[in-house]
């Protein structure tokens, strides 16, 4: 048992006001390999006020050195890529393989991106004899989820660094190992004292203080649609700017001009990538109803060609366990749903895969005729389960498409030209036309009730910002 039972605060090490500790289980295993403490309001003031006490200066600091910062803190994250790896395999399930390639670099990437935005970034515009400023919004509290852990993290604090801001993290206390490589990365790196500070804890004792707190000047929520409801109340009383980035339940439409095996083994991919448990997962599959059953066997047996093995050991390509009982009993519950509701049961279903008797492990699993209003068609099931749903027209694909309480991505395969038509027409924030992947450059974030606001590329910097309008500022 490895304990990590201090909080970052004002650049030190510091003891929980009130010990208190939590066990941090591994997935594959079921087995406790590490504890932390849990932290209350107390906590949150000792780090809101080291945020608050030091944002003056670095607000006051010039883009220069602040690129700089941001560059030393690329120099020292390169060089805890791989414990940042090997953490991330472990608290939250991911293959070492997926860790290694796509989860530590991806946090890495979201600096580096920040960087280089800052370096040619316009904090002042001329407007006649005006002038309109982009200050630092202030101290920023942060939540950040155990699905991609290091993403959302690096994409929250790199920006608001980049814009003068301070900080104090939450991670999920089911992954919050990697966070505190993280803060050891900002010490190393020399962030200012009180910039950037962490403290471990759940929602209600960590994120509802530091959600409601007066000093805290912004919120920006990584999540489910409902904990982001939590953190929109807690917030609303200080009318503090709230971002966040929430569910989703993405479309993805093969049209009839689509190569259908391409299509469909790719969407089949994307959605087990990363044992489902991404909120941009294309997991409902619209194909043509002329098509069903040949996507149907495509999806079948590319479903029983992943492979599911301990995240340490994995090989390219396969998948890990889930990153909870919870999160294991829950998929299961909607499996049986779906198949009590009459979807046809395509590939996996019930229970762990044969040989798999411990840890968190799910079936890939695909249902077919699936109808939009059907459970598993609504909720983000957030595991290795896709929904093929047949239409018989476009216009009905586009529909069913956007018939949704979430808005986050979309995904559209088929003829170039046809397949953009059809991206204009979906109520997302982001489509993916052809198995694009995501661009780090580009916004992220989604419509309705899949959030506000925008992470990534230079948008993210534009988040962590006021505009000031200064009358006069010139006499011609």
């Amino acid at each position: 048992m490895r304990d990590y039972l201090k909080f970052y605060i004002n650049g030190e090490w510091v003891d929980p006001v009130t010990p208190r500790t939590l066990d941090v289980q591994n997935p594959a295993n079921e087995e406790a390999y590490a504890r932390i403490s849990i932290g209350s309001k107390a906590d949150v003031d000792k780090a809101v006020a080291a945020a608050k006490a030091a944002f003056p200066a670095f607000a006051a600091t010039t883009k220069e050195y602040r690129a700089d910062l941001l560059d030393k803190i690329i120099e020292i994250y390169k060089k805890r890529l791989g414990d940042m790896a090997g953490v991330v395999s472990e608290e939250m399930g991911a293959p070492l393989w997926l860790a290694q390639g796509a989860h530590a670099p991806s946090g890495l990437g979201h600096i580096m991106q920040a960087a280089n935005y800052l370096r040619t970034f316009e904090f002042e515009e001329r407007r006649g004899k005006h002038l309109i400023r982009k200050e630092p919004i202030g101290v920023c509290g942060f939540i950040t989820p155990w699905n991609w852990p290091q993403n959302q993290i690096a994409c929250k604090v790199a920006p608001a660094i980049a814009a003068g801001c301070t900080m104090v993290l939450k991670p999920s206390e089911i992954a919050p190992i990697d966070a505190i490589i993280f803060a050891e990365i900002m010490h190393e790196a020399g962030v200012p004292k009180g910039v950037f500070n962490l403290v471990n804890g759940d929602g209600p004792g960590v994120g509802a203080a530091l959600s409601a707190h007066p000093d805290v000047d912004m919120m920006s929520f990584t999540g489910s649609t409902r904990a982001g409801v939590l953190v929109a109340q807690a917030a609303a009383p200080t009318v503090k700017r709230v971002a966040q980035e929430l569910g989703g339940k993405s479309a993805n439409i093969v049209l009839d001009d689509a190569d259908l095996q391409k299509a469909v083994k790719q969407g089949v991919m994307q959605m087990m990538t990363n044992t489902g448990q991404s909120c941009n997962a294309p997991s409902r599959m619209f194909v043509p109803r002329a098509k069903n059953d040949e996507a149907k066997a495509i999806a079948k047996a590319t479903a029983e060609s992943v492979k599911v093995q301990d995240p340490a050991t994995a090989e390219k390509g396969a998948i890990g366990p889930v990153v909870s009982e919870a999160q294991w009993n829950k998929i299961q519950g909607l499996i049986k749903k779906g198949i009590e509701e009459g979807a046809t049961l395509v590939a996996g279903g019930l229970g762990r895969p044969d040989g798999l008797n411990r840890g968190y492990y799910v079936k890939p699993t695909v249902f077919a005729d699936v109808r939009n209003d059907m459970t598993i068609a609504v909720e983000e099931i957030f595991g290795p389960v896709l929904c093929i749903l047949p239409y018989d027209t476009e216009e009905q694909a586009i529909a069913m498409a956007n018939d949704t309480v979430y808005g986050l991505s979309g995904y559209v395969q088929g003829e170039q030209e046809h397949a953009q038509k059809v991206a204009r027409q979906l109520r997302t924030g982001m489509v993916h036309i052809n198995g694009q992947g995501s661009d780090q450059t580009m916004p992220f974030g989604g419509f309705k009730q899949s959030g506000n606001g925008r992470e990534w590329g230079v948008e993210g910097i534009h988040e962590f910002l006021e505009t000031k309008s200064v009358f006069g500022f010139a006499t011609a």
